[in-house]
């Protein structure tokens, strides 16, 4: 697994969702690397990373917990995207001594896939990858933006992709999480198709003293739609934890 470090200070490590890679979070590093330790995480068969994905969230956490450990980090402030998010779930309640805080975006305590993309994503790769793409923004983000991110989504070897959501698919932490001990803040954009925002009250809602943060205009990728409003709330979520 590779993960990229920028800057110095308290860690703060970010995980992309399905289909992602570090390219998730171009606005966060470049706004938090000169006050924190940013850690970009590439999970396995994802950007630069080598070896094969997982179809499970907790292949997925597992892998990324000895590579902290590898990479002597902990008591960090893990910031995860959809899967990612369920990902530093997993984490916080399996490995607490690694996290110090969660912020979770665009995610869910279930993660239920449309059939479509399950059915499609290995079969119509092409035409599934932009349904995924078009559904995650908002209708009114630039098309020139989802272009690039759609560029860069396709680059993906669809068996990763296909694992990716069947991992999304099979998790489900409903009526564990009021044993998560850290931290957290949930952000959401109020136009997310994917995790639409019920899901994030559910997790505020379960999670102790959770915050929660709701975006408008904005809609599955609202870090990379808002990412001035998504950085300054993990901005003061870190500064009052």
């Amino acid at each position: 697994m590779k993960i990229e470090r920028y800057g110095s200070g308290v860690p703060l490590v970010f995980i992309h969702g399905a289909g992602g890679s570090t390219l998730s979070w171009a606005f966060q590093k470049t706004f938090f690397e000169g006050s924190r330790t940013v850690f970009l995480v590439d999970l396995p068969g994802h950007g630069n990373s080598s070896g094969p994905s997982f179809d499970s969230i907790a292949g997925y956490t597992d892998t990324l917990k000895d590579a902290l450990e590898d990479n002597a980090i902990q008591a960090a402030f893990v910031v995860g995207h959809s899967m990612g998010g369920a990902i530093a779930m997993d984490l916080a309640m399996r490995y607490p001594a690694l996290v110090k805080g969660v912020v979770l975006i665009g995610t869910g305590a279930r993660l239920k896939v449309y059939p479509a993309i399950l059915d499609g994503i290995l079969k119509e790769t092409e035409k599934t990858a932009r349904m995924i793409i078009d559904t995650a923004f908002s209708p009114a983000s630039p098309e020139k933006l989802k272009e690039r991110v759609f560029a860069e989504y396709i680059k993906n070897d669809p068996q990763t992709v296909f694992n990716d959501f069947r991992a999304c698919d099979g998790f489900n932490m409903m009526g564990r999480l009021d044993s998560l001990s850290v931290p957290a803040l949930v952000i959401c954009g109020k136009e997310d198709r994917f995790t639409p925002v019920k899901y994030s009250h559910y997790l505020t809602d379960t999670i102790p003293g959770a915050g929660l943060v709701l975006v408008e205009g904005a809609g599955h990728m609202v870090m990379i739609e808002r990412p001035a409003d998504v950085n300054s709330a993990i901005q003061a979520f870190l500064e009052r934890s």
